[in-house]
């Protein structure tokens, strides 16, 4: 195989993957919000539990499962219920932070928002990228079908791209966050965030309800 037929094909990959996760969504806004508390012992899990997650989704796109997704619609109803109620129970916390904060923890004399346990993060990370069945649908149904368009090994260099892309934009953004931080020293900051976070789930929570 020849590296000008590699090469190209890993950057498509990457490239595809980087076009559909570089955009606000549920799991972005808690990776934002997590990577912004610059606690390196939650931040990191989190990064990898996006990360390996993406990855598992797109090697199963690339190994034919997307046939098996869109065979068994009910469920894909399933998880779309679920994830549903849990993007608007998130949004309704997020809003009752922002209308009521719980307080700030001060570190290095900035103030940032409380923080949670490592197990807490980890699961609520696990829960924003496998109850979404838009994540199915982007990493094993589209990510597999634009794979599974070039022949032989290629599929998996274009995998490859792709799992790059997601490593590359989940540490950008939970570990480069911190560079915000002195913008949210000011507790305002997170109430307006909190904000933010709350309509943002309550929309995405409730266009999987509909269906949409």
């Amino acid at each position: 195989m020849q590296l000008t037929s590699v090469l190209p094909t890993a950057l498509v990959g990457f490239g595809t993957s980087l076009a559909l996760i570089v955009a606000i969504g549920a799991q972005n806004a808690y990776v934002l919000r997590v990577g912004l508390t610059g606690v390196t012992r939650i931040v990191v899990p989190v990064v990898v539990v996006c990360a390996v997650s993406d990855a598992l989704l797109i090697s199963a796109g690339v190994a034919g499962v997307g046939a098996l997704v869109t065979a068994l619609p009910e469920v894909v109803v399933v998880v779309r219920l679920v994830g549903a109620a849990f993007l608007l129970a998130y949004g309704a916390f997020a809003a009752k932070r922002a209308i009521r904060p719980v307080g700030v923890l001060v570190v290095d004399g900035s103030a940032v928002a409380p923080t949670v346990s490592v197990r807490s993060a980890v699961l609520t990370a696990l829960a924003f990228t496998w109850l979404n069945p838009h994540t199915y649908l982007d990493t094993i149904v589209f990510l597999g079908s634009v794979a599974n368009q070039h022949a032989g090994d290629l599929r998996w260099w274009f995998a490859g791209g792709a799992v790059l892309g997601s490593v590359v934009w989940f540490s950008a953004l939970g570990l480069g966050s911190r560079l915000l931080r002195p913008v949210f020293a000011r507790p305002l900051a997170w109430r307006v965030l909190d904000g933010i976070i709350a309509v943002v789930m309550a929309l995405l929570g409730l266009r999987l309800l509909l269906g949409a």
